[in-house]
């Protein structure tokens, strides 16, 4: 038996269609990923990991809007093109000074140069030092951090880790649990009590105790906390598979491929798996959400993705004690886009669910 063609799909979309919420998570998710893929194309701050620093502006509310003097950077950084900003940001070309007042005289500017709230001390600068158009007033909407960056352009770049570590999250987890999980369900005997034994052992183990471990094993960094991640939710996937091919292996397009005298490995991997993809999909959306939660944990305990790279657990690890002062949004912002991401997967699990359930 074969994987369902276009035309047998078409009930399963149209019934998933009529799910609104699901269809709302799809959308947003879809968003999430254009974000992520054109982020330094859409952050006002495209420097890489949008680290641009202005310690003078630090800490300040959504809404903050400041002027400033560009003045070239010597030397100045290599130029990139536009696949270079596409994947990793081009390096800032000037620096961002914050102004207040200004004037000319001759070949110089005078720039009252803020130092902080209220206090200005005069600056001159040489005009072939600066932008042709020198003065630049800058809006943040969500204000900034305590070192000055832009929360709204590392709220965006973010995006790009969290949706990296669930999706590579979900292929390792798909890859090891589905294998495994396939084969106790089909040999049955010594192979599933040892796959099931090691299922239950790691199952024992708290999940992030077991990434924690994982974590200093392999060290901390950017591709380790993906594989810790994916390492710790694949018994999900081993179990559901498992249970999945116990009942298929029974069933009479199964013992046709037996009688035709076809291997166990074709039997198991081009007939029986194609026809559980439903369950799996609903499980890998379960813990594309369960990936990203578990990011943002570990980089909020600073075990997980390493400064300046602007994961949103770092974020509000970083911004948490503003919580209680007056600049609670910078801790806020990206927990709410932790919150609406994971929601989304959420609810496209379940409409998959129910779309793929054949008495819906």
């Amino acid at each position: 038996m074969s994987s369902p063609t276009p035309t047998e799909r078409r009930p399963v979309w149209r019934r998933f269609r009529r799910n609104k919420s699901a269809l709302a998570g799809l959308v947003l998710i879809g968003v999430a990923v254009f974000v992520a893929i054109f982020a330094y194309y859409l952050a006002p701050d495209a420097s890489p990991n949008a680290n641009r620093i202005i310690l003078e502006i630090g800490g300040n509310k959504p809404g903050f809007g400041q002027s400033f003097l560009l003045v070239r950077k010597q030397p100045p950084p290599p130029p990139a093109g536009a696949l270079h900003r596409l994947l990793y940001g081009v390096p800032d070309r000037y620096d961002y000074v914050p102004i207040g007042q200004s004037h000319s005289e001759g070949d110089s500017i005078v720039v009252e140069k803020y130092v902080d709230d209220g206090l200005y001390e005069n600056r001159t600068y040489a005009r072939s030092d600066v932008l042709t158009k020198p003065y630049r007033f800058k809006r943040f909407p969500l204000g900034t951090d305590k070192y000055g960056r832009d929360i709204l352009s590392r709220l965006i770049i973010g995006t790009r880790v969290s949706l990296c570590v669930g999706l590579v999250t979900v292929l390792l987890s798909l890859s090891i649990g589905t294998f495994l999980g396939a084969l106790a369900g089909y040999f049955r005997g010594r192979t599933d009590v040892v796959v099931m034994w090691l299922v239950n052992v790691l199952w024992s183990i708290p999940t992030l105790l077991l990434v924690f471990a994982i974590t200093l094993l392999l060290g901390k960094g950017f591709w380790q906390v993906f594989i810790a991640v994916g390492l710790t939710l694949w018994v999900n996937v081993a179990r559901l598979v498992r249970g999945q091919v116990l009942a298929a292996r029974e069933l009479p397009y199964v013992e046709a491929a037996r009688v035709l005298g076809f291997s166990h490995f074709r039997t198991l991997f081009r007939h029986i798996l194609p026809n559980i993809t439903g369950p799996i999909l609903v499980i890998a959306a379960s813990n594309f959400a369960s990936a990203i939660v578990l990011e943002a944990g570990l980089s909020f305990l600073g075990v997980g993705v390493q400064p300046p790279m602007p994961s949103w657990g770092l974020m509000i690890k970083e911004n948490y004690n503003f919580i209680i002062t007056n600049n609670p949004m910078l801790a806020l912002a990206p927990g709410f886009a932790i919150m609406l991401l994971v929601l989304a997967f959420h609810l496209v699990g379940n409409g998959l669910r129910d779309a793929l359930d054949v008495r819906s």
